[in-house]
């Protein structure tokens, strides 16, 4: 028999334990960090140069950060992973340009980091800085790229508001969001369940549409990091920009990013 004393300890242990693992689980701060394209000079406020990404990708290896798949992160949102280790980050693209194939990847194959691409596939095999197809195969194949949703033509949709009918906007908005879910799934396997939105806007309808069109989450920007107290919904990430090297990064992984305007 298991006798009194011996289950009033452990029942004391446990309560000293508890606190002790909800406090950990609850002190996470996981910056995502969102970049867009990427070549040998700042063509546009978007453009970060490849050497500038590099030495960043160099000194998260170098400080002990630990690069995690968005999926971990959303996993432990959603109930199904436990809390983020500590120095935790995670690396996402917006639009699928085709620098990421060309210069992004060769680094993050270097170090083995994960990196989700959000796109939007009118412009893939289409426009002209978009990759095609096969290359977002390709980086499939690789193991370290997953491939999620940022609408199927990249809408303000502010100002769809602004011009549609209730009725024209439901329609417009579920369209962007299913169609999109749809042809990736179609193209590439996988599932697709995470959502980027364009320009960043949304609001509390449009997240609402998301999850009618089966998003278990999606992303904003927004210059600080994800909390335990953020919502899988509407998580924020970080937009880097060409200034954000050196020293300013150091501070943006420490969640004391400069702030600044960058025009879409």
């Amino acid at each position: 028999m298991i006798s009194s004393c011996f289950l009033s300890k452990l029942l004391g242990l446990l309560l000293i334990l508890l606190p002790m693992q909800v406090s950990a689980a609850e002190s996470f701060r996981v910056p995502i960090l969102l970049y867009h394209r990427f070549g040998p000079t700042v063509a546009d406020g978007m453009t970060i140069t490849t050497s500038v990404f590099e030495s960043q990708m160099k000194y998260l290896h170098d400080n002990g950060y630990k690069v995690i798949p968005l999926r971990r992160l959303i996993d432990h949102y959603l109930g199904k992973a436990p809390a983020p280790a500590p120095k935790s980050v995670v690396i996402v693209e917006d639009d699928a340009h085709k620098s990421v194939y060309s210069d992004m990847f060769p680094v993050i194959r270097k170090y083995r980091y994960p990196v989700t691409v959000f796109t939007y596939p009118s412009a893939i095999s289409n426009a002209k800085y978009a990759m095609t197809w096969n290359q977002l195969r390709d980086l499939k194949k690789s193991g370290l790229v997953d491939v999620q949703s940022h609408t199927y033509w990249h809408p303000n949709f502010r100002k769809e508001r602004k011009k549609l009918s209730p009725q024209a906007l439901d329609s417009i908005v579920m369209s962007q969001l299913r169609k999109s879910k749809a042809r990736l799934e179609t193209e590439l396997g996988g599932h697709v369940d995470m959502l980027a939105w364009p320009f960043g806007i949304h609001d509390a309808y449009l997240i609402r549409k998301a999850s009618e069109a089966g998003y278990v989450a999606t992303f904003t920007i927004e210059r600080r990091h994800a909390l335990p107290s953020d919502q899988a919904m509407k998580l924020p990430r970080y937009l880097l920009v060409n200034a954000d090297s050196g020293k300013a990064f150091v501070q943006l992984l420490e969640g004391n990013a400069v702030k600044r305007n960058v025009a879409y």
